[in-house]
């Protein structure tokens, strides 16, 4: 997975901004509290990990791209930057973190259990996961499937995006593996979610 994500990366250009940065920051911010430490799971070049430490609060970005985190250190070499190695777990202690960001990941990932289980270890009892992801409810199938070529275009068979997800699957799947929703929304076809290690 390292070298797919790498690839993925070089071929992105260096100026490339995350999907509606300002809107996702917003809500991100609007979620945490002065001073927490923040695991910036999938941190890409930084951008939110900058945003957070800005803010005054203690970002940790990781990401299973290296190209991605020599990106980020770039952007700020003061970030706490870690690559996550395939198979290995989290780069962080049990319950080190207030709050996990996964803004735009959780698409990505292939075997989502483990995934969501090193979320939830490296939390802090009753902390917070802040996610984003592209919505998939009926509607937006719809809307893709008028267009045949936005239908092919947007399941591509060699996209990155490997997982896709309607409120009702994201909440029941967070449920399943200790998350309590607190708040799951959806606009602009993409869903905001935070929720509460159970």
């Amino acid at each position: 997975m390292t070298a797919l994500a790498d690839a993925i990366w070089e071929a992105l250009p260096a100026d490339a901004a995350p999907e509606r940065f300002a809107e996702r920051r917003g809500f991100l911010l609007g979620h945490v509290e002065p001073g927490a430490r923040i695991l910036d799971l999938g941190c890409g070049a930084g951008e939110f990990s900058t945003a957070l430490a800005a803010a005054g609060l203690q970002p940790i970005g990781v990401d299973v791209a290296a190209e991605a985190l020599r990106r980020a250190a770039a952007r700020a070499p003061e970030l706490d930057l870690r690559l996550w190695r395939a198979g290995e777990p989290l780069p962080l202690d049990d319950a080190s973190v207030d709050t996990v960001w996964a803004g735009e990941v959780i698409e990505h990932v292939v075997d989502v259990a483990p995934w969501l289980s090193e979320v939830r270890r490296v939390l802090c009892p009753r902390g917070t996961l802040l996610l984003t992801t592209p919505h998939h409810g009926p509607l937006t199938l719809l809307r893709l499937a008028i267009s045949p070529r936005r239908f092919a275009a947007h399941f591509e068979p060699r996209s990155d995006h490997v997982r896709f997800f309607s409120p009702r699957t994201l909440r029941a799947l967070l449920h399943d593996l200790g998350f309590d929703v607190a708040q799951l929304r959806v606009r602009h076809a993409t869903i905001f979610v935070r929720a509460v290690r159970g």
